[in-house]
């Protein structure tokens, strides 16, 4: 979200009118407010909308989602690498469907400083793969 909010040249409201830019004036900064939370609300889902929808300062409005979201509790922290280390690939679905579940949970977890280092996410990945790929499985772990 915050690369998006840097495409659309409005980050620095993320650190508050007292934080932006001397030469912007309160209209811009005003401005740059609102085009900040215009941005992040149409990138939320509905579930997500309806937790920050009363805010009005992008600001709140940020640190209330890293509240919901980014929290770096410790049970948080072993719910993501349970889903991880518990996620299965679904058959019904596309591997692309598959493969986005598995790196948003990767995604997740590396937003919270879980970091893992690629050979491990591709074994992973390998061990998580649908019995359809089991050759593939084999030549990529054994180079069969």
């Amino acid at each position: 979200m915050r690369e998006i909010l840097i495409q659309q040249k409005c980050v620095k409201a993320l650190n508050g009118d007292a934080r932006m830019p001397a030469h912007l004036t309160p209209v811009e900064k005003t401005e740059m407010n609102d085009k900040a939370i215009s941005v992040i609300i149409l990138y939320l889902g509905d579930k997500v909308l309806r937790e920050v929808a009363r805010e009005t300062i992008v600001v709140s409005m940020w640190t209330k989602l890293e509240l919901l979201y980014l929290t770096k509790s410790l049970a948080h922290r072993q719910f993501l690498k349970q889903q991880l280390y518990s996620f299965r690939m679904v058959e019904s679905k596309s591997i692309m469907e598959n493969l986005a579940e598995f790196n948003k949970i990767i995604n997740d977890l590396v937003n919270i400083e879980v970091n893992l280092k690629d050979e491990d996410k591709a074994l992973l990945l390998l061990c998580v793969l649908l019995r359809s790929f089991e050759n593939f499985k084999d030549t990529m772990l054994y180079g069969k």
